[in-house]
């Protein structure tokens, strides 16, 4: 891997990585620049990729109150059981808010641009396919003047990172607004906190911890593909399983403890160090280890200590925490919501020491990341987290990077990395072969620390 040798030279490799976004420019520069296209004063919202966390974000759109008239009116999907069980759903629950005749569902990996194409500008497009496939749809929302709300991570290693860096100064100046799917940012007990720390409640930050250890979670851990699957869609289907399409289970799962102790620390780091490793899985295909350990350095030198585990009959815990010199804070407690964040005095959570408590019962952070965006949208105010979702992306990937080769990795190591997963995403199509090959028995290659630097297989 190379390092930057300027931000000049940085920035000519951005754009040299990114040249649809000339492109975008051209399409969109005699766009309007309303926030909302619709003269009944109705935002549209087109749905690419209806999974189970698609389906979510369109249920959380749709229920956004009091802001003017929202409805979905066009799916798209590689898998018509996914379309299907999502449109039953949604338009179950959401009756009068979902317009989606069979001419707006559209199948195929081409299916985005047909949904996209049923928007005005000013309205929004969902992306809740794997983060394989984020920059190609983020292009042709910027072509087509859309807003735009994606799940996270938005992207999985270095160049993905770049095009995705360029993409999002892109729209910031075609005041689109886009919303990235690390909701716990939007969480109004985490506010708090975060403004408690800053008024230096707990004083200085010496280390936060970060825990996600359970079960097997999503399709992280999967056997071989049956024999009348095709190989690309049986890994598109499994994204969790594969790197290329998901960074894997840790850029999918870990993120979020990531990113909410990187706010606290109101910074993110610049080196990771780590280890990990897999165990008894028996047939399983899946290029995920079962456990990862990180220690992630600040600029300041302050430490993130991260601790993933994926193996069952294991203590649970799904929390993070920050330590600082007067005291310590509860930044999540058990999953993503309630946070039910706390400061103590001093490092042990005694109820005798504690000084503060977010009181019950808390506002979803799902909704309250869409109220947000769709206000923004309305009456036009700032508001675009693609950079920050990078940023937290590529932090993410730099720790999976650091345990999958074994190395001390640095954020500009990843970032100016020459190894993409899958650079030829865009061309992909139904029945055809898959970015990553296994070997003779269907086994994907697993990292191999300390054999191979890089790539990570």
């Amino acid at each position: 891997m190379t390092e930057p040798n300027s931000t000049d030279s940085s920035r000519r490799e951005f754009l040299k990585n990114t040249g649809r976004v000339a492109a975008a420019s051209t399409l969109v520069a005699g766009m309007s620049p309303r926030a909302f296209a619709s003269e009944d004063n109705t935002i549209q919202v087109a749905l690419v990729g209806c999974g189970g966390r698609g389906t979510g974000a369109a249920a959380n759109a749709l229920s956004v109150d009091n802001q003017g008239p929202i409805k979905l009116v066009a799916m798209a999907d590689v898998f018509e059981d996914r379309q299907s069980d999502s449109y039953n759903g949604l338009s179950g629950k959401f009756p009068d808010k979902v317009d989606v005749p069979e001419e707006r569902k559209f199948m195929g990996f081409d299916a985005y641009k047909q949904a996209m194409d049923c928007l005005q500008p000013g309205d929004v497009v969902i992306f809740a396919t794997p983060p394989a496939f984020r920059w190609v749809h983020f292009t042709y929302a910027i072509e087509k003047g859309l807003n735009v709300f994606m799940e996270k991570p938005v992207t999985v290693d270095g160049p993905t990172s770049r095009k995705m860096f360029a993409l999002g100064e892109e729209s910031v100046k075609r005041n689109l607004k886009v919303g990235v799917g690390l909701m716990c940012r939007h969480c109004e007990a985490r506010a708090e906190l975060y403004d408690r720390i800053k008024q230096g409640q707990i004083g200085e930050i010496l280390e936060l911890r970060a825990y996600r250890m359970a079960g097997p979670t999503g399709s992280a851990a999967v056997g071989p593909k049956p024999a009348d699957k095709n190989e690309l869609e049986y890994q598109i289907r499994n994204f969790h399983a594969f790197l290329w399409a998901s960074g894997g289970a840790f850029s999918d799962f870990l993120i979020h403890n990531i990113d909410e102790c990187c706010w606290m620390k109101d910074a993110f780091p610049v080196r990771a160090k780590a280890s990990g490793g897999r165990h008894y899985r028996g047939d399983d295909v899946d290029q995920n280890f079962d456990t990862y350990s990180v220690e992630y350095t600040f600029e300041d030198g302050t430490k993130l200590f991260l601790n993933g585990r994926t193996i069952p009959g294991c203590h649970h815990e799904f929390a993070s925490y920050a330590h600082g010199t007067k005291g310590a804070a509860v930044i999540s407690t058990a999953s993503h919501s309630p946070a039910r964040c706390r400061i103590y005095k001093g490092w042990n959570e005694d109820d005798n020491n504690l000084v503060w408590a977010f009181p019950q019962p808390e506002k979803s952070p799902y909704q309250l990341e869409w109220d947000h965006l769709i206000d923004a949208i309305r009456n036009d105010k700032p508001f675009n987290e693609v950079q920050r979702g990078v940023e937290a992306s590529l932090v993410t990937s730099m720790g999976r990077m650091a345990a999958h080769t074994g190395q001390v990795i640095t954020r500009d190591q990843i970032l100016n990395g020459d190894h993409e997963f899958a650079p030829e995403v865009d061309q992909l199509a139904l029945g055809g072969e898959a970015p990553l090959v296994g070997d003779s028995t269907g086994r994907s290659p697993i990292p191999p620390p300390g054999l191979l630097l890089t790539p990570e297989y």
